[in-house]
């Protein structure tokens, strides 16, 4: 049986994946907390298999709350709930010992997976989270250039402003964010510039 505690400051949320939890014959949830303090105590307490926890949360946030449950309880899986503009955070929940990355509005069955696939010592990606392992990602995909550039858009710089820098025309630096766009399956000029200040890219 995988035990779960789950860590939410929503409520409706926590109902929702314990109803969907209850016909299932190998996980039962045990605890629930709406803060990172609750939820330290009640891992401290019950000492579950999993814990599915918000990354932020009232009083201690899922990050804090995830390097003390990992650091006192090293066998116990953490994974992450995020939105799609939390992915900084969820860079950090990674960093803090998390096991598994779903967004909130994924479905109860990706979320029971993700609970099988942790519970193994598996790690699991939600595909919405573009921000996991993305310097792996990105020395895969990007030319050296792409990632000169990328890392000036993330400084703030403008396309003339980044071809007057790199000696290249401004048509050039277009060309390569159409890449880095396509390459990096990001879509707009907004979401490009948000996602290369979140990675604070430092090539």
């Amino acid at each position: 049986m995988i035990t779960v505690i789950i860590a939410e400051d929503h409520q409706a949320l926590i109902d929702g994946i314990k109803l969907s939890i209850e016909y299932e014959n190998d996980i039962q949830v045990i605890g629930e907390a709406n803060d990172g303090e609750m939820l330290v105590e009640l891992v401290r307490k019950k000492q579950p298999n999993v814990v599915i926890t918000d990354i932020r949360m009232p009083k201690s946030d899922g990050i804090s709350a995830t390097k003390i449950i990992k650091k006192e309880f090293p066998l116990i899986k953490v994974i992450a709930f995020s939105m799609f503009d939390q992915a900084e955070a969820v860079d950090q929940m990674k960093k803090a010992g998390a096991s598994g990355y779903i967004m909130k509005n994924s479905s109860l069955k990706k979320v029971l997976e993700a609970i099988r696939i942790v519970a193994q010592n598996g790690v699991f990606y939600d595909d919405a989270i573009t921000s996991i392992d993305s310097h792996t990602k990105e020395e895969i995909v990007l030319s050296t250039r792409e990632k000169e550039i990328l890392r000036l858009i993330g400084e703030g710089k403008s396309s003339l402003e980044i071809s007057e820098m790199l000696f290249i025309g401004k048509t050039t630096v277009d060309t390569h964010r159409k890449n880095i766009l396509r390459k990096l399956n990001i879509h707009g000029k907004t979401d490009l510039i948000r996602f290369a200040v979140e990675r604070k890219y430092d090539f």
